[in-house]
């Protein structure tokens, strides 16, 4: 009887800090933040399409069998402004044109002139459909946004593999900071 106890105990305390970890926004600022376009889109799981990666990554020995790559803490997202947008993405998959010389592989550009295409889906989730026409090798960016400010990110390129990204969005920083002063 002791020994049920304390696996429930266990469970209990595990399923309690998956859920004070897990990030939700209430709709309310969800709505907020889409409607006034200005948002900041934060990666915390990245998803490659490219199997040869996963099969590398998940060789080695002792390390847990992996399809999706955790990201969070490292500053990763999507920063969207009025007239700026500043991606700064890790890459981890296929390159089909690498340069010479060259040890950037990762997304990490700034946006002035992108065309944004805003929709809404049956469920009630937004759809952010991005352009750049400054960046020359990344052909469009999808944003959708869940009620519960969790989103899901995929980038497509004219030289690499699509990739997807899992996070949350929330408000800029240099708002917040504004709004403190």
């Amino acid at each position: 009887m002791k020994n049920y106890i304390k696996i429930i105990s266990a469970i209990t305390v595990f399923f309690f800090f998956q859920n004070c970890s897990a990030q939700k926004t209430d709709p309310q600022t969800v709505n907020n933040l889409i409607s006034s376009d200005e948002f900041t889109f934060h990666a915390e799981k990245a998803n490659p399409m490219n199997y040869d990666v996963i099969n590398v990554v998940n060789s080695i020995p002792n390390a847990p069998q992996l399809r999706t790559f955790q990201i969070s803490g490292e500053n990763y997202g999507i920063e969207i402004k009025k007239g700026v947008m500043e991606v700064t993405l890790p890459y981890f998959g296929r390159t089909f044109n690498p340069s010479y010389g060259s040890t950037d592989t990762s997304y990490r550009f700034t946006s002035k002139d992108y065309a944004v295409t805003k929709t809404q889906s049956k469920k009630g989730n937004w759809v952010y459909k991005i352009k750049p026409a400054d960046v020359k090798n990344v052909s469009d960016i999808n944003i959708e946004i869940f009620k519960n400010g969790r989103a899901s990110t995929s980038i497509r390129s004219n030289d690499r593999q699509p990739i997807s990204y899992d996070g949350y969005i929330s408000e800029n920083e240099k708002t917040k900071e504004k709004e403190k002063l």
